[in-house]
């Protein structure tokens, strides 16, 4: 290993150990208490089940799928040994942080390898600041666990796609959105069938696991109970409410069933309602965009990226819920689009750093301020959400120019 490669990494390293050390710390000390799931929700939910109590998405129906538990688990066993010192809540923290960042460890360590190109150190660099510029709510959720699944599945796709599909079949039972990278590479990459049939042999493994615990109608929990939810007020969609707020013709409501603050207002419901299926359209619509880019001999480096964040972009800007931690899931597409093709990856990688920092304003910096429909926040994440629609147009663009295998020596 040359001089030059060795103070790459060890810059890279110290940068990543540094970012995460801040992250976590920031937790403790930013506004709005952005580590409250993880002590008020997960906790819990960890302690009941270790205790011989009620078993999320086994007993009782559940907002995330089941394995999201399983981290969770393993931070609370995790924290035993430092109860005695920090109490339970500080303890649990801690093991979250150190469990996320070993996670994002050994993703950074298939990223950057022994001897990393410029794509990936570039790929390295930005999710170290996409990282920095989120805040403690890229590490104090359920979603920080699933990114670097789906960085080691996404880059694995094309040597070890059995491998891959597992990893991003897991993310899905952990949190669902990993899943939009599956139908990417079920779509982009030549060894679809043996990614389909990886995936669905995980999840059928899941799912008897699951069964055998005593679950039955809770299996699929996840998804029925999204249905009833409103119109959270971050959501794409929510935003002409919130300036109807500012006015006083709408209100922010916290809804404890829930726990999260909603719209209250004339054609809210309305606006929830159809939300979804007009989800499920765009996914079907970029789906196909890809299936007929593939079926002319696209080339994987070429189709992939642009697809995979177009679905993962979509189940942000089209949803009823517009979490701060949704930024997380736009990590993973953009590290793997520089690696697979990093001269068109630029312009998506500067979109997705610009949302990072938009929403860590907004969460958790001035998210008191916004429930209370002030003016500036309003505006900072009116503009947050319109940088989304043209991450969305500016993949789907990228989509759309995606060349046949045929024809791209000449185009690119």
């Amino acid at each position: 290993m040359s001089r030059t490669v060795s103070m790459r990494l060890v810059a890279l390293w110290s940068a990543f150990g540094l970012v995460h050390l801040f992250t976590a710390v920031a937790g403790w000390l930013y506004p709005s208490q952005p580590m409250g799931d993880v002590v008020l929700v997960y906790e819990p939910w960890s302690s009941a089940a270790l205790s011989g109590g009620a078993i999320v998405g086994v007993t009782e129906t559940w907002v995330y799928p089941q394995l999201a538990l399983v981290p969770m688990l393993l931070a609370k066993i995790l924290s035993t040994p430092l109860i005695a010192v920090m109490g339970a809540s500080g303890a649990y923290l801690i093991a979250w942080a150190v469990l996320v960042t070993v996670l994002d460890a050994i993703a950074f360590a298939v990223l950057v390898g022994r001897s990393p190109s410029q794509p990936r150190r570039m790929a390295a660099w930005f999710w170290i600041t996409a990282l920095l510029l989120l805040g403690p709510i890229a590490m104090y959720r359920i979603d920080a666990i699933t990114v670097p699944l789906a960085v080691i599945g996404g880059l694995w796709l094309v040597r070890r796609p059995a491998a891959a599909a597992a990893l991003l079949a897991i993310g899905a039972w952990i949190k669902i959105w990993p899943g939009a990278l599956l139908v990417a590479a079920v779509v982009a990459a030549r060894s679809r069938m043996r990614v389909l049939l990886t995936a669905a042999a995980v999840s059928a493994a899941v799912v008897v696991v699951l069964v055998a615990f005593g679950a039955d109608a809770e299996i699929f929990g996840f998804l029925t109970e999204q249905t009833g939810r409103g119109l959270q007020i971050e959501a794409v969609a929510a935003t002409p409410f919130l300036w109807l707020a500012i006015a006083g013709a709408a209100r922010i409501e916290y809804s404890f069933d829930i726990l999260t603050f909603q719209i209250s207002a004339q054609g809210a419901d309305a606006v929830s309602a159809v939300l979804t299926p007009l989800m499920a359209v765009f996914v079907v619509v970029i789906t196909v965009i890809g299936a007929l880019k593939a079926s002319r001999e696209a080339s994987f480096a070429r189709l992939f990226p642009p697809l995979a964040l177009s679905l993962v972009t979509t189940l942000i800007v089209a949803n009823k819920v517009g979490s701060p931690q949704f930024q997380t899931w736009l990590i993973a597409p953009a590290v793997l689009w520089l690696v697979l093709d990093r001269t068109r990856a630029a312009a998506p990688a500067l979109l997705v750093l610009a949302l990072c920092a938009l929403t860590c304003l907004i969460y958790p910096l001035s998210y008191d301020a916004l429930l209370r429909a002030e003016t500036l926040p309003v505006a900072i994440l009116t503009l947050r959400n319109i940088v989304l629609v043209v991450l969305l147009a500016v993949g789907i663009r990228a989509l759309v120019r995606v060349p046949a295998h045929r024809s791209s020596t000449t185009r690119e």
